[in-house]
């Protein structure tokens, strides 16, 4: 088994990497186009245009004598545009020179890479929208005691219709809502119970709301928890070699007590319970054929993120969820735009509170993500299909367009904030300070990088 889970893990390392290649090619290849289309129409000469760095693998030129490269090393790319502050220009070409445009004509060429990353994520999710995915209701199943869910009286069995006014059909939809609403005192749920047209608003206390998003869900914090697939201690898989197959557990066997616990159907319950039983002599009552059976198992060690937990072998019997709990979510043709506009704007402005609430400490810098996270997610869209693949690639597309206009002088964000100094004093920020910016703002995104890094290595 352990060599089989090698196996796996190289496997899913190399799909991870694969996606996440095409994923930032993809990414480049857009923001880079905005800057290279609005510079030709501005008449700004452009030398290269590179997906990638280091070597090129392929090249060509084109009549305007741009040449088209992808190179070796695929984690970025940049535009050359003609400029007298980097290379010597002759007179002649004097006038199609970056430097020599218009404030407003280097503001527009600046701006036009952040803005194709958020074209970008609005024509993925106009297929998102058009091609239509199906995503479960948010139908509360169960509220956890002692909860803030449980303090409000939120009704079991009621489906969540708004977050604070702002309409919700999925789990995802009110996850990114109250992800959006941390460090607020209330938020204001409407509710409608099944059958009926009536929606009842009901107030959440959240000043003593402990959420940390890289380990659960926004509405598992609160102690809601949504209906889920039922779920019986049926054996439909034994592992091979597995502590179960040793004990002389079979496919078909119903658990019915661990250590003498009730766990019949409980699968959360009896995986909870096994968690500190390694290397310990576990019994079992199962059902086979109508007898009820003793059978003694020794659960080995699993090593499950940073802890080693109790390993059996097994796999319950899961059905699917009901029809009635899952809603196609699709629009025609004309309506998928203002879908994919709205649902772009959404989660622009989230991501700019999500920034703003990093920046107030509202959120921990340990729910940073780098290059590793964007790759397992890269990698996980892209083996549940197209329109899972689309709606991350939006979901990335969005983060480096905001992450490009942050004013930091390395950054898109940081050559708008000196164009817009001298659209306001009449003459260029001079290059010393602007040296001196473009150091500062390396070493903050250094940082940055660093601490998305380490958390990357840390859920590792």
């Amino acid at each position: 088994m352990a060599q089989q889970r090698k196996i796996f893990n190289v496997i899913e390392f190399f799909w991870n990497l694969a996606s996440f290649v095409v994923t930032l090619s993809i990414l480049v290849a857009v923001h880079e186009y905005g800057h290279f289309w609005v510079a030709r129409k501005s008449g700004v000469k452009v030398e290269r245009f590179s997906v990638g760095f280091g070597k090129p693998l392929w090249r060509r030129k084109d009549k305007h004598g741009t040449e088209f490269v992808f190179a070796a090393i695929p984690f970025g790319g940049y535009v050359k545009m003609l400029d007298e502050r980097v290379d010597e220009v002759s007179e002649e070409d004097k006038s199609s020179a970056f430097n020599n445009k218009s404030v407003y004509q280097r503001i527009a060429i600046i701006g036009a890479g952040p803005f194709a990353n958020f074209l970008l994520a609005a024509v993925a999710f106009y297929f998102v929208f058009l091609i239509g995915t199906p995503s479960v209701k948010p139908v509360i199943g169960e509220v956890s005691p002692k909860s803030i869910a449980a303090q409000a009286q939120l009704p079991v069995n009621s489906e969540i219709i708004a977050i604070n006014g702002d309409k919700v059909m999925s789990w995802q939809d009110v996850n990114i809502a109250l992800a959006a609403k941390i460090g607020g005192e209330s938020i204001e749920f409407s509710v409608r119970n099944s059958g009926s047209t009536q929606a009842k608003n009901i107030i959440l206390d959240t000043r003593n709301w402990q959420y940390q998003p890289d380990k659960e869900a926004a509405f598992t914090s609160l102690g809601i928890v949504p209906v889920m697939p039922k779920v019986e201690t049926i054996i439909t898989q034994v592992a091979p070699d597995s502590p179960a197959e040793k004990a002389g557990l079979v496919v078909g066997d119903k658990v019915l007590t661990l250590n003498g616990k009730d766990v019949e159907d409980k699968w959360r319950e009896l995986t909870s319970t096994l968690k500190p039983l390694a290397n310990v002599d576990t019994r079992f009552v199962v059902l086979r054929n109508g007898q009820q059976l003793e059978i003694i198992a020794v659960p080995s060690e699993f090593k499950r993120g940073k802890e080693m937990v109790g390993y059996l072998g097994i796999s319950p019997t899961v059905h699917p969820i009901p029809e009635g709990a899952i809603r196609d979510i699709s629009y025609g043709p004309v309506d998928a735009i203002g879908q994919a506009l709205v649902k772009t704007w959404q989660m622009t402005v989230f991501t700019f509170e999500m920034i703003g609430k990093l920046i107030t400490g509202d959120v921990s810098v340990k729910n940073l993500s780098g290059p590793v996270s964007i790759a397992q997610g890269a990698g996980s869209s892209a083996s549940h299909g197209i329109v899972q693949f689309l709606g991350f690639l939006a979901l990335i597309s969005i983060n480096l367009g905001i992450i490009n206009l942050l004013p930091l002088p390395v950054l898109d964000g940081g050559h708008l904030l000196y164009y817009v100094i001298e659209l306001l004093t009449g003459k260029p920020v001079p290059e010393k300070v602007q040296e001196i910016g473009f150091k500062f703002g390396a070493l903050a995104l250094l940082g940055l990088m660093s601490i998305a890094i380490m958390n990357d290595i840390s859920r590792l």
